[in-house]
C-alpha cells in the first residue's frame, strides 16, 4: 500500500524517455529499453574503435554498448548517470552489457575487470565513481570479479569535455598509478569507462597497466559518440 501511495505522489519515470514505469519496469520503459542504440561493436574483429588505439597502445577488443549524440536518448542516460546521482544505472546497464560481452568467444578470456578511477577531490565532490558502478554491472553480467583499488588516479585534472585529443592527452598523461603491479601478472584486464570519445584517458591507464608486458587489455564502455 505504501509503496502504490509513493509510486502516486513521486511515480518512477524512465531515465530516458520521461514516461512512468509500469511495476515491472527498472530505470527504463521496455519501448526505450528494446531500442536503444546498440552499437555491435563488441563482435567486430575490427572496428574504429579499434582503431582510436593503432599504433599507439596494444589492446585486445574494444567494444562500447551504445551510441550518443547530441540529445539523444543516451546522452540523457549519460547525464542522469554522471551528474543526476544515477549510479544505479551504471550497475543496470553494465549487466546487460556483461551478459552480452561474455556470449562472445574472445571476451571469454577476461581475468579481471578495472574502472577508470576518479581523483579523490572529484569523487568526494560526485559522491560516486559512475564508471565503478558500471565495472559492478559489468562483473555481474559477466562473472568475473572487479577490482577498485588496483589502478587509482593520482593526480587532480581539468575536464577533458572541451579538449582536443592532444590536449586530452597532456591532460592526463601521467596521472594513473598502480598499488600493486603484480596483481596484474599474466592477467587479460578488461578496462571500463562510461564514454569512449578520443580515447586519451583509456590509453593513458593502458600504458600505466601494460608496463608489465605480461598484461593484455581490452575495453569496454556504455557509449561511443556516432
Amino acid at each position: 500500500m505504501l509503496t502504490h501511495l509513493t509510486n502516486f505522489f513521486y511515480p518512477r519515470l524512465c531515465v530516458s524517455c520521461g514516461t512512468v514505469l509500469l511495476q515491472q519496469e527498472q530505470f527504463f520503459c521496455l519501448h526505450c529499453l528494446h531500442n536503444f542504440p546498440e552499437t555491435q561493436y563488441h563482435e567486430f574483429d575490427e572496428s574504429p574503435l579499434t582503431k582510436l588505439f593503432l599504433g599507439r597502445v596494444a589492446v585486445e577488443n574494444v567494444g562500447s554498448f551504445m551510441f550518443y549524440k547530441k540529445g539523444n536518448q543516451v546522452q540523457k542516460i549519460l547525464h542522469h548517470l554522471k551528474y543526476n546521482g544515477g549510479k544505479e544505472v551504471g550497475d543496470f546497464l553494465g549487466n546487460i552489457y556483461g551478459k552480452q560481452l561474455i556470449q562472445c568467444k574472445k571476451w571469454k578470456t577476461i581475468d579481471l575487470i578495472i574502472p577508470i578511477p576518479l581523483h579523490p577531490k572529484k569523487e568526494k565532490k560526485r559522491g560516486y565513481n559512475q564508471s565503478e558502478w558500471i565495472a559492478k554491472g559489468l562483473s555481474s553480467g559477466m562473472q568475473i570479479p572487479y577490482h577498485t583499488n588496483l589502478l587509482i588516479r593520482s593526480e587532480f585534472t581539468e575536464t577533458q569535455t572541451k579538449k582536443n585529443r592532444f590536449h586530452r592527452w597532456e591532460n592526463v598523461k601521467e596521472v594513473f598509478q598502480l598499488t600493486d603491479p603484480k596483481a596484474f601478472n599474466n592477467k587479460h584486464v578488461l578496462l571500463c569507462d562510461d564514454v569512449l570519445t578520443t580515447g586519451a584517458t583509456l590509453e593513458a591507464a593502458i600504458q600505466k597497466i601494460t608496463t608489465n608486458s605480461s598484461v593484455k587489455v581490452s575495453i569496454a564502455t556504455l557509449a561511443t559518440a556516432q
